[in-house]
């Protein structure tokens, strides 16, 4: 077995859902789950077939997200993992309708932060074994940044 990382680099303002499914209707179901969550957001979906023809089946409405999310599993190569690349929106938005698809198994990350992804790759094929989201913690919070972190939610309309 040997082990690799894969780089996710998402266009700046796109966030991105990467998780793992279990059946071609897949696709389908988080195209409706992500459609439904909200008027303006714009996404598309990419979702990695393990057995058949093993294709990457891709939807969505935008164009340029559907590249993006297709690149995804393309570059992660492992079967039934799906990539949603959002804008318009954060992956929160969408998050516990996609969880809420009878076929999702498990989501790995919901970020707009820079991720690596950690695979497996056997003679049978590749699998996720799990991501690297972000940066390593520096520190603490201290008041001041506790109150930073309180205003920015409340300007963003999460808090009131």
């Amino acid at each position: 077995m040997e082990l690799a990382s894969v780089r996710l680099g998402c266009p700046e303002g796109v966030g991105i859902i990467l998780g793992q499914s279990h059946f071609v209707k897949t696709v389908e179901d988080l195209y409706e789950a992500v459609v439904t969550s909200g008027p303006g957001l714009r996404f598309g979906v990419a979702f990695a077939e393990a057995s058949g023809p093993c294709l990457v089946r891709r939807d969505g409405n935008d164009e340029r997200l559907k590249d993006v999310a297709t690149s995804i599993v393309e570059r992660v190569g492992a079967g039934h993992t799906f990539a949603i690349a959002l804008e318009g929106g954060y992956p929160i938005n969408v998050l516990n309708a996609v969880k809420g698809c009878q076929e999702v198994c498990s989501v790995f990350c919901a970020t707009s932060n820079p991720v690596e992804v950690v695979v497996a790759c056997t003679a049978q094929g590749r699998g996720v074994l799990g991501v690297i989201d972000g940066s390593s913690p520096k520190g603490v919070e201290s008041d001041a940044d506790a109150a930073e972190r309180r205003s920015l939610l409340r300007a963003i309309g999460y808090k009131r």
